[in-house]
């Protein structure tokens, strides 16, 4: 099956030669495609230029930073339009480890979307300080409690999509910008009854760049989680479609 991998990038001109490197060597077979939301410290023209040296990397420029969700939902077109039969989400910052790629692709063909999990037997974090590990395992546990999934790690951003998932969801509906894009999708996919797999990683705390995370995606997520879960919970009690 054609394999895509969609990176979406802003300033990680120093992360993304080695994140494309590792990649490369280990999924040789799978191409890339950059997603660059016009990065000012030349992360894009970089990006042409690998994209220049190897025929499997293609560079989707956008014209400004409009969030994760965005990004991805625009590498997902244009992988559909150009027929891939999956579409890989991973981080540009190393935190998704690229030899561990091909296990979340050995196990596509029992499942519509596989995601990379770190709160699953097997799986774990590195160099993240303790703070930062209960707030994930905290907006994990909330999500999945509000919106009735049976899914250990929700917000997790290494995962592996069907296209005829894809097909098969609005993405024209999709409004999640940031943190909550990934919990957004997870219960787009759930609610078609479609099969999730989640598959042990180990996820790597960024060593160079920034991080996005700010307070405000965090706080776009849980109002949408809660939003969502209130909405799904009133719609099963009144009997309502949709």
């Amino acid at each position: 099956m054609r394999v895509v991998t969609i990176i979406p990038t802003y300033n990680e001109i120093e992360s993304l030669p080695l994140t494309l490197g590792r990649l490369r060597a280990a999924v040789p077979s799978s191409d890339v495609l950059i997603v660059d939301d016009n990065s000012p410290d030349g992360t894009g023209d970089l990006a042409d230029r690998a994209a220049a040296g190897d025929d499997q990397v293609h560079v989707l420029h956008r014209t400004g930073k409009e969030g994760l969700g965005a990004a991805y939902i625009a590498g997902f077109r244009w992988g559909m339009e150009r027929e891939y039969d999956l579409l890989v989400e991973m981080d540009a910052d190393g935190s998704h480890r690229p030899e561990q790629l091909q296990s979340l692709l050995d196990v596509v063909d029992g499942a519509d979307l596989v995601i990379g999990s770190r709160w699953v037997r097997g799986g774990s974090v590195e160099n993240w300080p303790l703070r930062r590990t209960l707030l994930s395992r905290a907006g994990s546990f909330y999500s999945r409690t509000m919106l009735g999934l049976p899914v250990r790690d929700i917000t997790a951003g290494f995962r592996v999509f069907r296209r005829t998932t894809l097909e098969a969801l609005d993405l024209s509906a999709v409004e999640s910008v940031g943190y909550g894009f990934q919990v957004d999708m997870t219960f787009r996919v759930a609610r078609l009854g479609l099969r999730i797999v989640e598959v042990p990683i180990t996820f790597v705390e960024r060593e160079l760049g920034a991080s996005k995370m700010s307070g405000n995606i965090v706080l776009e997520a849980i109002l949408n989680v809660t939003r969502w879960g209130l909405d799904a919970r009133w719609k099963k009690l009144t009997g309502s479609a949709g």
